[in-house]
């Protein structure tokens, strides 16, 4: 953790875990959604419900603005493949938790997939971010994950 982020707001800390309720809620709508239907109609439907939501909250917060004097800089080309990476989990959780992992058992690897990969893209650099070499607690926090994640899956939901 960085210096930064130990100093942050809490409000920051919490926005972040609430995130990750919201995530898990996600996963199940799609899931059912996928149950009744298909992955594919799962993805369609919550990019679709998506764009609703969000049209309607910049109608909402929609102000006036001062035009700017200097331009923005450009988003990098990557930067518009979210879509595509967003679709993708959509199905792929939708399917994973139809499945014997259940729930828990697909939002504990996806949880572990997610730190495997930051750790790589802090590691390598990728996306333009700052390389940054994982040190011991990086590592123990991946181990920790992962075994957390197979105690779930081999151990949990009442296993025998």
């Amino acid at each position: 953790m960085t210096t930064e982020a130990r100093n942050s707001h809490p409000i920051y800390f919490v926005g972040a875990f609430a995130t990750g309720g919201l995530l898990t809620f996600m996963v199940h709508l799609n899931g059912e959604l996928a149950r009744y239907g298909n992955p594919l109609f799962s993805s369609w439907t919550a990019h679709g419900t998506g764009i609703i939501a969000a049209v309607i909250l910049l109608l909402m917060v929609h102000r006036r603005r001062t035009p700017r004097v200097e331009k923005a800089p450009n988003a990098p080309w990557w930067a518009y493949f979210g879509g595509i990476s967003g679709a993708a989990t959509v199905i792929l959780t939708s399917t994973a938790v139809n499945s014997p992992l259940g729930l828990s058992g697909t939002l504990a690897l996806g949880l572990a997939g997610q730190v495997a990969f930051s750790v790589a893209a802090d590691s390598w650099g990728l996306f333009g971010l700052p390389k940054r070499r994982p040190d011991r607690r990086d590592i123990a926090a991946l181990g920790l994950v992962v075994t957390g994640a197979a105690l779930i899956i081999l151990f949990g939901r009442g296993a025998a």
